[in-house]
């Protein structure tokens, strides 16, 4: 989903490769409805979503994806961003010549854990966050997203139903769209994809995998790194509980599942990064009743002799309960 690719692939026998960023334009496949077996997205359907055009010291420019998680900072995938000496990002825009915002940074910060000497080879930690320099104006295509909470980090998605978005490309070794894209994903459990790599040490807790829901192709593809791999969480708000790292080196569309890093390990480093809390936890709606006050009594009026009493009956007194609701 993206007009030039980067995105890592896994060989399946445990040797990791990386395919090298493009550094031409590439046709743009106007009008193409697909990612890999995918759809185009409308406009605000998902304004958490950016688009990076990272720039390397030899001038060479490589995509990525990534997401708004506050009004000053995003999320991408430290793969993306290693070793650039700037990022061009565009905000609030499903085609990529029509941005609600368009900025330069060159602050990045990837995990410590992650090394960016090894940016070829697949790797664990594959997180990193984006300093804007400025603060978006949120609207109807610029949102941020809700990042997994910490209580949820090891949490089994297995078979739920989640979206990937991104530019990348909407096939192995094919083009890439101007529009941006989005496809179905059933999420797998962690042993499901370490076996499907062959017990490869990539599929680390931190790991989440996700392949086709109910098409074998439908995956993400080079382009689509550092994107979203989101779900309606259990309170019904939709929840970002991956950030796009790799695929299977036998294809985008082979139903091998795709790799994705889960946010939720990372909220202490986030925390000592931005000085911003964005764990959360679902709160259980209250089983206690409030306490309700005394209803004030008003005195009976004086009556006037020779003159008739009300017939109207005092209205009733009523009093309403208001439960606590989900954040």
């Amino acid at each position: 989903m993206a007009l030039w690719g980067a995105v890592f692939v896994l060989a399946v026998a445990g040797t990791t490769v990386l395919a090298e960023p493009s550094l031409t334009f590439p046709e743009v496949a106007r009008g193409s409805s697909r990612i890999v077996s995918g759809w185009e997205a409308q406009d605000g359907q998902l304004p958490h979503q950016l688009s990076l055009r990272m720039v390397n010291p030899a001038g060479g420019v490589s995509s990525c994806g990534g997401t708004i998680i506050h009004a000053a900072w995003g999320l991408t995938a430290a793969h993306c961003t290693a070793t650039r000496v700037t990022l061009v990002i565009r905000a609030g825009t499903v085609n990529l010549t029509q941005p609600t915002a368009i900025f330069e940074t060159t602050k990045y910060y990837n995990h410590p854990l992650y090394n960016e000497a090894l940016q070829s080879v697949v790797q664990p930690n594959d997180i990193g966050l984006i300093e804007f320099g400025l603060e978006l104006v949120f609207g109807d295509t610029i949102q941020p997203i809700r990042i997994q909470r910490s209580s949820a980090r090891e949490q089994n998605y297995a078979g739920v139903q989640s979206i990937a978005s991104g530019w990348g490309r909407t096939w192995t070794n094919g083009a890439s769209p101007e529009n941006l894209n989005w496809v179905y994903l059933s999420i797998t459990s962690n042993l499901e994809c370490w076996i499907a790599y062959g017990g490869s040490s990539i599929i680390q807790p931190s790991t989440i995998c996700a392949r086709g829901y109910n098409v074998t192709s439908q995956s993400t593809c080079q382009g689509d790194s550092g994107g979203p791999l989101t779900v309606n969480d259990v309170d019904g708000a939709i929840t970002q509980v991956g950030v796009t790292s790799f695929v299977s080196a036998t294809g985008c569309h082979t139903d091998f599942p795709a790799g994705f890093i889960r946010p939720g390990f990372y909220h202490d480093w986030f925390t000592e990064v931005t000085g911003i809390d964005f764990d959360w936890e679902v709160l259980e709606p209250s089983t206690e009743l409030p306490d309700t006050p005394e209803p004030e009594t008003t005195p009976a009026p004086e009556t006037t002799p020779g003159l008739p009493l009300s017939t109207t009956p005092n209205p009733e007194i009523t009093t309403t309960t208001t439960f606590p609701q989900f954040l």
